[in-house]
């Protein structure tokens, strides 16, 4: 078949980055660094190659490399790079007789959209391996940016869904209670939507989220206490839902690689989505004391064990492949995104089982998604990023967070704080897991120029 647009002949790769040496062209050659407008054209395809993989919640360490390797690529191969959370900067140096080249791009979005972002990764592999030009590179960025979703935007609702009832049947709620969280969050996906059309933001939409969960859960307690489930699974599959849309991987990452400044914009952002949450789940459960609804219970005793094990298997692999899913993930994401919440179900509970608190078995499991993150992205074509993320899905604090509002509520503030700050604790060893766990895949699996050269190679000039 023909390959007939920008985007086909740029894109059209079917190896892993990893499995491929990444040695330039002999000779390489480059633009001419002279001529301002295609030094320009460079940077603006550098700058937004990187606007898409930092706004899909990519470490700036990654950012940067992804926008130095671009840069060197065509020749400018001296560049400072300045990523932070909403902004990309490059200065590139053209020599002693020519003034350097700068320009600035302002992030204005945070999308989850996993097919983009696995896009410019082959786009960005293609560049690597071959010198395209840069006016093709950009005509394929411009399909890849305004191309429509893969998918129907109901299947992103859908996944939202799903990966609710798969948490509800993780913590042991069984299929009623998941019945019930697929239709509480399919309401909340739906309005969030169009709260986010009119502009609000985003605070109050997860603020509107957390309200949202919370009342079915008061409803079963007041209407339905004789059908003996356990409403709290409702409102803690609910938060983990809007948790999982946060981009706490990559604030912890930044924070453990040296990014500090967009490492505190992102974890503040964190804070205050969870903020909101809280916010509209206490207001929620206040509102029904105060009509003298039943607020649900809970209990403190751990729901993660080694019992229905199969089960447990199932519904961690639903909610990790249902995450990958509502982010636009390509389908051969999906059963790699599956296995990772699988892999990491099954080895939090045996940690656990042997005897270790939440904390090190959820740092253990992340650990191990993000080695199967570094392998298995390989195998499916996908960055890693997307099968991490959704990797750690099934293990989001929410019963955690509950526990601690429910325990603040009836004024029991050591035990709330203590819930609250042990979720914040279970957030940062998923994160910080993750990012180990890609650093061993990285380390095991280096392509051999790399290591032969200790850094990435700089294309050469064409000698005459």
């Amino acid at each position: 078949m023909l390959l007939t647009t920008a985007s086909d002949r740029v894109v059209a790769d079917h190896r892993a980055t990893a499995d491929t040496v990444v040695d330039m062209p002999t000779p390489v050659r480059p633009i001419d660094l002279t001529d301002d407008a295609t030094v320009t054209e460079v940077l603006d395809l550098a700058e937004r190659v990187g606007e898409v993989v930092l706004a899909s919640g990519t470490a700036v360490m990654d950012t940067t490399t992804q926008i130095e390797f671009i840069a060197a690529t065509y020749g400018l191969s001296h560049c400072d790079i300045d990523v932070t959370y909403n902004s990309i900067r490059i200065s590139a140096d053209r020599g002693t007789r020519l003034p350097p080249a700068t320009t600035m791009r302002v992030v204005h979005y945070r999308a989850l959209d996993f097919t983009r972002l696995a896009a410019v990764d082959r786009l960005t592999r293609r560049i690597r391996t071959e010198l395209v030009p840069p006016q093709d590179a950009l005509a394929a960025l411009d399909e890849i940016t305004s191309a429509p979703h893969p998918y129907p935007r109901w299947s992103a609702t859908l996944g939202w869904a799903l990966m609710a009832a798969g948490v509800a049947l993780l913590l042991n709620g069984g299929w009623l209670v998941a019945l019930v969280s697929f239709g509480t969050t399919t309401l909340i996906d739906r309005t969030n939507r169009l709260l986010n059309r009119r502009g609000l933001p985003f605070f109050f939409q997860h603020m509107a989220g957390g309200a949202i969960a919370a009342t079915p859960a008061v409803l079963v307690s007041t209407f339905a206490a004789n059908l003996h489930l356990d409403p709290a699974l409702i409102i803690a599959a609910g938060i983990a839902v809007l948790l999982a849309g946060l981009q706490l991987v990559g604030a912890v990452e930044d924070a453990i690689t040296g990014a500090p400044v967009t490492a505190s914009a992102r974890m503040l952002e964190v804070i205050m989505m969870t903020g909101g949450i809280i916010a509209g789940i206490a207001l929620t459960l206040r509102v029904a004391e105060v009509f003298e609804a039943t607020v649900p219970t809970v209990e403190m005793t751990s729901t993660r064990d080694l019992t229905n094990l199969p089960l447990k298997l199932f519904a961690g692999a639903l909610t990790a492949g249902a995450f990958a899913l509502a982010c636009y993930a390509e389908q051969r994401a999906l059963a790699a995104a599956a296995f990772s919440g699988a892999a990491a179900t099954i080895v939090y509970l045996l940690v656990q089982h042997f005897g270790f608190g939440p904390i090190i078995s959820s740092g253990v499991a992340a650990t191990v998604v993000g080695l199967a993150g570094g392998l298995l992205a390989r195998r499916a074509l996908t960055p890693p990023l997307v099968v991490a993320v959704a990797g750690i899905t099934p293990l989001l604090p929410g019963l955690k967070v509950y526990r601690g509002l429910y325990a603040l509520l009836n004024d029991e503030l050591i035990i709330g704080l203590n819930q609250l700050f042990s979720a914040f604790a279970v957030g940062l060893a998923l994160a910080a897991g993750v990012t180990l766990g890609e650093w061993i895949a990285r380390d095991l699996r280096r392509p051999r120029i790399v290591q032969r050269m200790g850094a990435l190679r700089r294309p050469r000039m064409a000698t005459h």
